[in-house]
């Protein structure tokens, strides 16, 4: 058996599929220290870093424990949670020694069935940092086996899926999930209710007697009038969401059949805890936990899990020695609400629309309406700046990077939306070809020597299947409905072939993530009691840029003048007073999805007629300013878009300095 270590002086030549594999070993190597920090060493210790063999592609604790026990005693086996790698720690360096010998380039099948080849390297120690202890929301609670499986099975017959299609309790056309509504329908465009129209029948009579057992026995304390009862396939879940406090009263229960699920809540600050509900338990959220944290499930077909059997509800700790996967199986959750007559006077103003001041944005009516919306605000504003939108667009996203140069050599690969081209030429061995709606990027993108063509991202002229390939960065924020953002994802799997892959980066409402703030936010830093002079500096914004990478907007004009600032200065500053969406302060938190974010020209747009920079304070300032329309995405929005495509599966989502992204492929 040939033991790969690159260090190591073999006495004999090595075969193709031995180089192969030597290559790939580094290769993990390599990976594993310049994305996670992991220093493997050259020489044997009693511990080992198993790339491929971890929960985050796929690997439970029970398919890969016996692998390693083969080749000696493990100690211990550390699987951090979604992370592709795990590892072991052998009792004596003889046993990790054959493990290194044994398993490195073994095929094994992860809980998918799909083929995982696995490397090893050893590790100085095998150790991984543990998050400290975490408590349930306040406010939350989850009562295993509130109900017995004669109920559940009662409970499931209640429902029938087929007909009830000539009365309002009708199945809504939700893909992914089958949706019906007792009592009140739910309007999940305005996640509200229609207070004045209640539906015919309440809620059933199994229903009924069951809440009426809970509030006799103290788990909830208001008989709840409003039941959505959602059946959500492996695979699939439901954004991260508050549900609206004006139309709720402060108790809501979700109850769990068919399978156990791992939800998750999360905290405006960034704190996530996720919470295993067990199938025929009961959530109940009040208070802080109903008002202030999300909930959500994450869309995968594998969820991770304590390996202890005693451990069934409650949070999933952050233990590595105890983390396995668990498959998902068809769960039925039945979510019962009391609608709220009165308005919400919580204790969270801040998240509280019953509370909240501000009138909310006006969106577009039609589709006819966003086209324009789109017209005036992205097409004509990128032509006119696209010059100096391209100056400030020369650091290409490593992550975007390193997808592209993964693809195998010869691939054809396109990029919707890609402005200056700075993606095309990222890597030689890759077909590349390039589109955009403005006119004056491709420009820019023919003097590069690039490929690239004009044409709308929901119409590109190329042949369905035609493409290994697609990328599409700081693009779909810019369509102005629902429907049209997910018309451009469908046009994006069009060009795909079947197994073909699309990287999607949006920009995120959530500029401050894991207690972390985006650079975009961090740029503010710069302009602190220094506003007039960072405006009247335009290599400063050259020097950040080429520091950080293209987040969709960067222009770095911190000083942004109010709404009244804009009658005389910007081109197009009648029709964005006429706007009512909201105009974003740049280098700020969002407060609106929705939103007009301000772009100051500079440099020098006409040769002939040299551009002064702003004088002093209260002097005219001749260089225009312009206004992009974005709808930012909330954390789980892109792929609650994704999943509405009948053709795809989610490889990978994740944040990125203030972007939330997708790699998704076509199936």
């Amino acid at each position: 058996v040939f033991a790969m270590d690159s260090n190591h002086q073999h006495n004999y030549k090595l075969n193709k599929t031995e180089k192969k594999f030597l290559r790939k070993q580094i290769k993990a190597k390599h990976t594993l220290l310049r994305h996670e920090g992991i220093q493997t060493v050259s020489y044997a210790t009693q511990n080992l870093v198993v790339a491929n063999g971890g929960l985050g592609n796929g690997v439970s604790r029970k398919q890969l424990l016996p692998v390693l026990e083969k080749c000696g005693l493990v100690d211990a086996l550390l699987m951090p949670p979604n992370k592709p790698y795990s590892f072991a720690r052998y009792k004596t360096t003889e046993e990790s020694k054959r493990a290194y010998v044994t398993l490195n380039g073994k095929e094994i099948v992860d809980d998918l069935g799909q083929k995982i080849i696995l490397y090893l390297n050893f590790v100085e120690k095998a150790q991984w940092k543990e998050l400290g202890s975490q408590a349930l929301p306040p406010g939350l609670m989850v009562i295993e086996e509130i109900i017995s499986s004669e109920d559940e099975k009662m409970l499931f017959e209640s429902v029938d899926w087929t007909k009830d299609t000539d009365n309002q309790n009708f199945q809504k056309s939700l893909k992914h999930r089958r949706v019906k509504h007792f009592g009140y329908e739910f309007h999940y465009e305005s996640n509200n209710v229609d207070k004045d129209e209640p539906l015919p029948g309440g809620l059933p009579d199994i229903c009924n007697s069951i809440l009426e057992k809970w509030v006799k026995e103290g788990y909830i304390k208001h008989k709840p009038d409003q039941l959505t009862i959602n059946q959500y396939e492996p695979g699939h879940g439901i954004p991260a969401h508050i549900d609206t406090h004006s139309a709720f009263e402060d108790e809501i229960v979700s109850l769990s059949l068919g399978s156990e699920i791992v939800m998750d809540f999360k905290h405006p600050d960034g704190v996530t805890v996720p919470v295993m509900l067990p199938r025929r338990s009961l959530l109940v959220m009040t208070g802080e936990s109903r008002y202030l944290w999300t909930h959500g499930i994450t869309p995968r077909k594998f969820d991770t899990v304590q390996a202890s059997e005693d451990h069934k509800s409650g949070i999933i700790t952050s233990d590595v020695g105890d983390l396995t996967l668990s498959k998902r199986g068809v769960r039925t959750s039945f979510t019962f609400r009391k609608v709220r007559q009165t308005p919400c006077n919580c204790s969270y103003p801040l998240v509280c629309d019953s509370q909240r001041k501000e009138t909310p944005p006006s969106f577009p009516e039609n589709d006819k309406e966003a086209s324009q919306l789109e017209q005036e605000h992205v097409h004509q504003v990128y032509e006119e700046i696209a010059r100096h939108f391209s100056s400030t667009r020369h650091s290409p996203w490593p992550r975007v990077v390193e997808f592209l140069k993964a693809l195998p050599s010869g691939s054809t690969v396109a990029d919707i939306g890609c402005g200056n081209g700075k993606y095309l030429g990222i890597n030689k061995e890759l077909h590349m070809i390039g589109c955009d709606r403005s006119q004056n990027l491709v420009d820019i993108c023919r003097e590069k020597h690039f490929q690239a063509f004009v044409c709308d991202a929901l119409a590109v002229p190329v042949r369905s299947g035609s493409c290994d390939a697609c990328i599409s960065i700081a693009v779909i924020h810019h369509f102005a409905t629902a429907e049209r953002r997910v018309a451009a994802l469908q046009e994006l799997v069009r060009l795909l072939r079947p197994g073909g892959k699309a990287l999607i980066y949006v920009w995120a409402m959530e500029q401050e993530y894991n207690k972390q703030k985006s650079k975009y936010l961090r740029g503010n830093r710069i302009s602190q009691g220094k506003k007039e002079e960072i405006n009247t500096d335009t290599s400063v914004q050259g020097l950040h840029m080429d520091q950080m990478p293209d987040m969709g907007n960067q222009d770095l004009a911190s000083s942004v003048p109010s709404i009244n600032d804009f009658q005389e200065g910007g081109c197009d500053s009648r029709k964005v007073t006429d706007s009512k969406l909201p105009i974003h302060t740049n280098r700020t938190a969002f407060h609106s999805q929705d939103v007009l974010v301000p772009w100051h020209l500079r440099g020098n747009p006409d040769k002939d007629k040299p551009v002064e920079p702003f004088g002093p304070a209260g002097s005219h300032d001749p260089s225009p300013v312009f206004h992009r329309y974005y709808h930012v995405f909330r954390e789980g929005e892109l792929e609650a878009a994704c999943q509405t495509l009948s053709n795809v599966s989610i490889l990978q989502s994740y944040y990125d300095q203030g972007n939330w992204c997708v790699i998704l492929q076509k199936i």
